[in-house]
């Protein structure tokens, strides 16, 4: 046991881990319940060692003191889970392919502006697949006036997605002859692939904390926000549907997670069109030049 974890384990666990939550909450909506608090100490323990600290008291002395908003941060990277994968929940990206991206490729061969969001992007395989679904509807999308707008609360994962370089076992599920065509060797071996250029030139990847002000101008055509604000409480949630709705265009889509359901909006303004699929009332795409 190292000597952060022992420190860890004498303090009085259920009131630090009560203070961690609080700040975990406060700073990015996040709901930890107690039965995480092996998982939350055992993470911070890694934390405190990197910062080269003794123990939990000494943790949350640097939280709560002048360096603390910066080390605020560096507890939600640490507490933030970031699962994904290409192609998760394919039944989205059928429904993108199928049914939204048609019509949306011909407006933009017209000159109209096309916007995607993906929020709580983690490592990148999220937009990176809305990407491989885009140029596969139009090849010539990164000319274009269509960007994807990648964020996340985490900047190292953002670092990874920016590089677009994964190992090969994580694009297994992404069909061989897609994975050929916008991805690249990266090692003699294959161990190693990296986004095509055409791929990484329709992504920007930005940092933020979907508890703050979004900076963004201007609406999206599609925003996904998928498996992330399973990790909010309720009246986080509430709020933070309506602001997503707020930023699409009429006839634009939300998709969400597997086990989220959008709460808190009129089902007039939001209206379920598949699974966990939702389209903003009124027409199926309406253009705009605005820009984010």
């Amino acid at each position: 046991m190292t000597s952060a974890q022992s420190s860890f384990s004498e303090t009085d666990r259920q009131v630090d881990f009560a203070r961690i939550a609080d700040i975990a909450r406060a700073e990015a909506g996040l709901q930890i319940p107690q039965e995480k608090a092996s998982m939350v100490f055992s993470r911070l323990a890694k934390r405190a060692r990197k910062l080269g600290l003794p123990d939990i008291a000494s943790y949350l002395a640097v939280l709560d003191g002048p360096n603390g908003k910066d080390e605020r941060r560096g507890l939600i990277e640490a507490l933030t889970t970031n699962v994904t994968s290409f192609f998760r929940e394919p039944h989205h990206f059928d429904h993108l392919a199928e049914k939204i991206l048609p019509s949306l490729m011909d407006a933009a061969r017209k000159g109209e502006r096309v916007r995607i969001w993906s929020a709580g992007c983690s490592t990148g395989a999220e937009p990176y697949t809305i990407a491989m679904c885009v140029l596969e509807a139009c090849p010539e999308a990164a000319q274009l006036d269509i960007r994807i707008l990648a964020t996340d609360i985490d900047r190292d994962v953002l670092a990874t997605a920016e590089k677009g370089v994964y190992a090969a076992t994580l694009l297994k599920k992404v069909p061989p002859e897609i994975r050929a065509k916008y991805f690249s060797e990266r090692s003699r071996d294959g161990d190693t692939l990296r986004a095509c250029e055409n791929l990484r030139a329709l992504c920007t990847f930005r940092p933020l904390n979907l508890m703050t002000q979004w900076p963004m101008r201007g609406a999206f055509d599609i925003i996904f926000c998928r498996n992330v604000v399973i990790y909010f409480d309720a009246e986080t949630q509430a709020a933070l549907w309506p602001r997503f709705e707020a930023l699409l265009k009429s006839g634009g889509h939300l998709f969400v997670g597997h086990s989220e359901r959008v709460e808190g909006v009129p089902a007039t303004e939001l209206v379920p069109v598949g699974t966990t699929t939702y389209r903003k009332g009124g027409a199926q795409y309406s253009g705009s030049r605005e820009r984010y």
